[in-house]
């Protein structure tokens, strides 16, 4: 069981989805492959719908990070919901791209040559439920709790059907956005009679550490408490460098295991990655040899170059020791 292997080493998520498929050069046409042919809209960079269009190309990648050392791999469906899908059209198509794209990475997990977990990723959406996205109806929001919980409802579904291990709640910028995850988790799972673990992984927006609804991380993870998370950490944001007093923060306080997966450093003018692997797991490595880390992986920008080189940094060092909070009254 995962819980068991935390406690023994560091685990090693995988590299970007978007990065690798990139690689490929794949066109509208192979977007759309048979099935979507007389879609209404253009549906090139709508990455998810490959689990149904190009699934050899998601497996070959998810193959990859594998054959790099990954103990956990991320389904390819980050912006499989029908809030992120509305945009093309996809509404429909929901459970089937969860279901899709959890069976993908699963057949390559079971064919591995060592235990690989897969992690369900659920993206934020699009849309924040503390902010209004028009300053002069600061009232205003452009979704709402209930409809929220639903969505990320249809996903979990398909997800726990197609058979993961693990549910990754990510790239949090909104504490209700990810309560509304989390509702929606606990609902499916009493359904389904199902108890996976869930992960939580927060970015934040600026280097005062906040995310982008305004949270210092500790009020964030105040206010997801509530539920027993498997880990709790960050993704995206920076590079590993800019991210360390963050973790260091954290990792006095967590009482669960911490992750982090950065980008490959800041994007360039391009928008391309530039932080070799070679810096990323040294980045890692100083944070594990510190006492900080119990799982690491990259996000933006990372290849399976980047996670060989961070499980060859981090496999001879000790994983944090959880602390042990005494139970107290905090708020948010």
């Amino acid at each position: 069981m995962i819980q068991d292997e935390i406690k023994k080493r560091i685990l090693i998520l995988d590299g970007a989805m978007g990065t690798a498929i990139q690689q490929y050069g794949l066109t509208e046409a192979d977007f759309r492959g048979s099935e979507f042919i007389s879609h209404p809209v253009n549906l090139k960079g709508n990455n998810d719908i490959l689990n149904l269009t190009c699934p050899e190309v998601i497996r070959q990648i998810h193959r990859s990070y594998i054959e790099a050392g990954a103990d956990i791999i991320e389904t390819n469906t980050f912006n499989s919901n029908a809030i992120s899908q509305a945009e093309y059209r996809g509404e429909k198509l929901v459970y089937r791209l969860n279901y899709a794209g959890a069976k993908l990475a699963v057949t390559e997990a079971r064919a591995a040559s060592h235990q690989v977990y897969v992690a369900g990723s659920m993206g934020p959406t699009s849309k924040t439920l503390s902010l209004s996205p028009d300053v002069n109806r600061p009232e205003f929001r452009p979704v709402d709790f209930d409809t929220l919980v639903s969505t990320y409802a249809e996903q979990v579904s398909g997800l726990i059907d197609g058979g993961v291990d693990l549910l990754l709640v990510e790239t949090v910028f909104d504490g209700l956005n990810a309560k509304a995850a989390l509702y929606a988790i606990t609902q499916v799972q009493e359904e389904k009679r199902t108890s996976l673990p869930v992960m939580l992984s927060a970015t934040i927006n600026d280097r005062s550490g906040r995310t982008l609804t305004g949270q210092s991380l500790e009020a964030l993870y105040t206010t997801v408490s509530h539920y027993p998370l498997f880990s709790f950490g960050l993704n995206c944001s920076f590079g590993a460098t800019d991210l360390l007093p963050f973790i260091e923060r954290l990792s006095k306080t967590l009482p669960c295991p911490l992750s982090i997966y950065p980008n490959a450093g800041l994007p360039n003018e391009m928008g391309e990655y530039d932080e070799s692997p070679e810096l990323t797991a040294s980045c890692l490595k100083q944070m594990a040899t510190a006492g900080l880390l119990n799982i690491a992986g990259g996000c933006c920008g990372t290849t399976p170059e980047h996670i060989r080189a961070i499980r060859e940094a981090l496999q001879a060092i000790s994983p944090r020791q959880i602390p042990v909070i005494p139970a107290q009254l905090v708020v948010s």
